[in-house]
């Protein structure tokens, strides 16, 4: 681009106002910065290699360079990184954060402090705040997960629990209900 006006100051800095509106404005140090002709379009790239961009929405874009990271924050306030693995992070002005990880997987962040994670093959993992957690098979089972106990649903409706001191009750669809000790020992059935 042509040049209309260049000026060097004290300090070291030099500005140059092209002809097509823009100024660049170079810094000792190497950085330096666009305007674009609009004013509103501003790009600074810095002598490491970072780069800020600030466009006419006031949408903010920022490059770490040495992390290989793009940081955009928009005007509503939602914020997006992305990483050089691929991993995508989305930070909500209300606080709730989603994750898509390189294989896709999928974790939402709650504000009131539960999670849920949607992986690839479909199944569904959502963590409560008290800890208990709920797991969706794309088969039609269904597990839960609390302090006491760990429940599997099958699709045929048959339930089966272990409970922390090992002990495990299957409950079947028929009616029929089975208890084993800790050990596998059968001491209840009844079978219909």
């Amino acid at each position: 681009e042509e040049i209309q006006r260049e000026t060097a100051y004290p300090d070291g800095k030099v500005e140059k106002i092209l002809k097509n509106g823009c100024h660049l404005i170079f810094f000792p140090n190497g950085t330096w910065k666009k305007v674009g002709s609009d004013g509103k379009t501003i790009t600074i790239t810095f002598f490491n290699g970072d780069v800020k961009q600030i466009m006419p929405d006031q949408t903010v874009i920022y490059y770490y360079a040495d992390a290989k990271t793009t940081h955009t924050t928009y005007s509503d306030g939602l914020e997006v990184l992305q990483f050089s693995n691929g991993q995508i992070e989305k930070h909500y002005p209300d606080g709730k954060k989603e994750i898509t990880f390189p294989d896709q997987t999928i974790k939402n962040l709650f504000t009131d402090g539960q999670e849920e994670s949607i992986f690839p093959d479909g199944t569904i993992v959502r963590i409560q705040r008290d800890g208990s957690k709920t797991i969706e098979f794309n088969n039609g089972q269904r597990e839960l997960h609390t302090s006491q106990f760990k429940r599997r649903e099958y699709p045929d409706g048959t339930v089966k629990t272990v409970y922390m001191n090992g002990q495990q009750e299957t409950k079947y669809v028929s009616g029929r209900v089975r208890v084993k000790d800790k050990d596998g020992n059968i001491i209840m059935d009844t079978k219909v």
